[in-house]
């Protein structure tokens, strides 16, 4: 099995957790909310946000496709980097960093990084909930303002077309958090219906929009006093109706624990009682295929969901069903022919072809945390 660094960064930073018990509709059955839950779909005055639509114009179409590192969390300060096929950082931007969160003192606050894609733009958070843009013609410039603070983190995910942000809003408390999930439509005039709360031991994580009519949330722990396999990701993928938070599907299990990145196509699941084979689900919860994988271990779906990147501690990443041997440790698809791994300054990053094998450096530092065009 990977240590828990080399097997987070190839989650996007998003570690694994064996699944259990939830409630609706973001941590829950299949069941669809109460209508007496409506009073929930109201704004909330302790959780506001500015839009600053005037320096967010419309993005220009983006031909190609780039993968995003992002530079150690743990400093002051953070680096987002959009890369090429070919390696070559095509823009760059630094902000400072969302200062950590806590359960009352009494254990570490769970969060994502504060990164999202479209399908023009990276988007991230800096230390006072300014979420910022990217794009790889150099494009930049500031989109919204989040609610932020000691025990509060807002989390976000941008639609394809960049109209709309999910957003959710964590309150860290002792034992747990009290969750409210939102959605901003970023233009003059947007509003930002409250879908969705709960309290509890479990958070959400808005983890990206398949196509634009489905939100794909992720179950995770609210608190962790520890590190560790296990410890600190996803339990399961929850596929909701963006407009009302209903839940359509759950992709995860107690015997299908998600082994890597979501992709569009869907993610790879591993049985922690049968390690010996990982099977692919899509983004209805239907397994597409399997195949044997030896031992647990990242493995991350190319976004067709034709190929899986079986990642090793150490070089080569093994590629399913061609085995064909990438000679980096990936963490993340470009697009289907193109493999990313991160590095600090010991191993440093490259893109890898699947096709021919050609590795070449990345003048960058940090982990995967998404590809442009975005989308699940």
């Amino acid at each position: 099995m990977m240590p828990t660094s080399r097997r987070a960064a190839a989650l996007g930073l998003l570690a694994l957790l064996l699944a259990g018990a939830c409630t609706v509709p973001g941590t829950g059955s299949n069941r669809s909310p109460s209508p007496a839950a409506s009073s929930s779909r109201t704004s909330s005055p302790s959780a506001t946000a500015s839009a600053i639509p005037s320096q967010s114009p419309s993005p220009a179409p983006v031909a190609g496709s780039y993968g995003v590192l992002v530079s150690p969390l743990s400093n002051s300060s953070y680096t987002v980097s959009l890369v090429g096929i070919d390696g070559r950082v095509v823009a760059s931007q630094v902000a400072n960093t969302p200062g950590t969160v806590t359960c009352a003192g009494t254990a570490a606050g769970l969060v994502p990084p504060p990164v999202s894609t479209s399908n023009t733009r990276v988007y991230f958070m800096d230390a006072l909930g300014v979420v910022r843009y990217l794009a790889p013609n150099g494009d930049a410039g500031q989109a919204i303002t989040l609610p932020i603070g000691p025990a509060r983190r807002s989390l976000f995910a941008v639609s394809p077309d960049d109209a709309l942000m999910a957003v959710v809003v964590v309150d860290f408390a002792s034992g747990g958090a009290t969750t409210n999930l939102y959605m901003y439509q970023l233009q003059p005039g947007g509003s930002k219906p409250l879908l969705f709360q709960q309290s509890g031991a479990y958070a959400l994580w808005p983890t990206g929009w398949h196509g634009s009519t489905s939100l794909v949330l992720a179950k995770v722990p609210a608190c962790t006093q520890g590190g560790g396999f296990g410890c600190c990701g996803p339990q399961e993928f929850h596929v909701v109706d963006p407009r009302t938070a209903v839940r359509r599907f759950t992709v995860g299990s107690p015997t299908c624990v998600p082994a890597g990145a979501p992709s569009p196509a869907g993610v790879v699941c591993e049985n922690p009682s049968n390690p010996q084979v990982a099977t692919i689900d899509d983004w209805t919860g239907a397994q597409t295929g399997g195949f044997p994988i030896g031992a647990p271990t990242t493995a991350i779906l190319s976004p067709d969901g034709k190929l899986v990147a079986v990642v090793a501690d150490t070089p080569p990443t093994t590629i399913f069903p061609t085995s064909v041997a990438v000679s980096l440790a990936a963490c993340g698809w470009i697009d289907n022919a193109h493999l990313l791994s991160g590095g600090d300054a010991q191993h440093q990053p490259s893109v890898g072809n699947v096709i021919t094998g050609q590795v070449v450096p990345v003048a960058a530092l940090g982990d995967c945390a998404g590809r442009v065009p975005g989308g699940l």
